[in-house]
């Protein structure tokens, strides 16, 4: 399963990509206004950083302002990927971004019929928003299976990418299910790193070691 990560700090995305484990990003109109920064501004940076994907949001509704702005954005780099919402006017920009070659990101899913209408029009990215399903009682995760046996019954080939993480259980659930991608916030991917075996076993293995006396270089 690839990662990206759910942010428009630039600071967060360079750091993750030295670790060699983040395949892409995904921005939104409301991470743009949280970094207080030009919004074409920061998408170019964050190209210049990450060679993977980086999911820039249209701001229109209309077909042809989401057309108009989408066509834009592409010009910003070549892995920009243009993410239009799951609307009427959003699936037939979709479509015509499809014919023409650029990449799409269809986000604010929250059905499986939604994700098959946008696996028709021939979306790149699928994004179903698991944690604002959990927050009105739904399981997010059962999504994500749906999508997964529709998409495989059909060979789509849509990627599913899951957004709106809120822990990393549903990073393990996302990967288990099939998801293509899982995109997540910058704490969340540092909280993958921690276990409580881990962290006492390093200690024990320190200490053992300070005992011998000994250094390798």
């Amino acid at each position: 399963m690839k990662f990206f990560v759910d942010t428009a700090e630039v600071d967060d995305i360079r750091e993750l990509q030295e670790t060699g484990l983040l395949d892409g990003v995904t921005t939104n109109p409301s991470l743009i206004a949280k970094s207080g920064r030009d919004f074409k501004q920061v998408i170019a940076e964050i190209c210049e950083i990450v060679d993977g994907p980086v999911s820039a949001e249209v701001a229109a509704t209309d077909v042809d302002g989401m057309i108009a702005e989408g066509e834009h954005l592409a010009k910003i780099a070549t892995n920009v990927v243009i993410k239009i919402p799951l609307t009427p006017a959003g699936l037939k920009a979709c479509k015509h971004f499809t014919n023409k070659g650029i990449k799409t990101n269809v986000t604010l899913c929250f059905s499986a019929n939604q994700a098959l209408l946008a696996a028709k029009v021939g979306a790149t990215y699928i994004s179903p928003f698991v944690g604002r399903l959990d927050d009105i009682n739904l399981n997010g995760m059962d999504l994500i299976a749906d999508i997964r046996a529709i998409y495989d019954n059909y060979d789509f080939d849509t990627q599913i990418l899951v957004a709106s993480i809120r822990s990393i259980n549903q990073v393990t659930e996302s990967a288990l299910i099939g998801a293509d991608v899982a995109t997540i916030p910058p704490a969340i991917i540092h909280k993958m790193y921690n276990h409580p075996l881990t962290a006492k076993g390093l200690e024990a293995f320190v200490k053992d070691w300070a005992s011998t006396g000994q250094t390798i270089l």
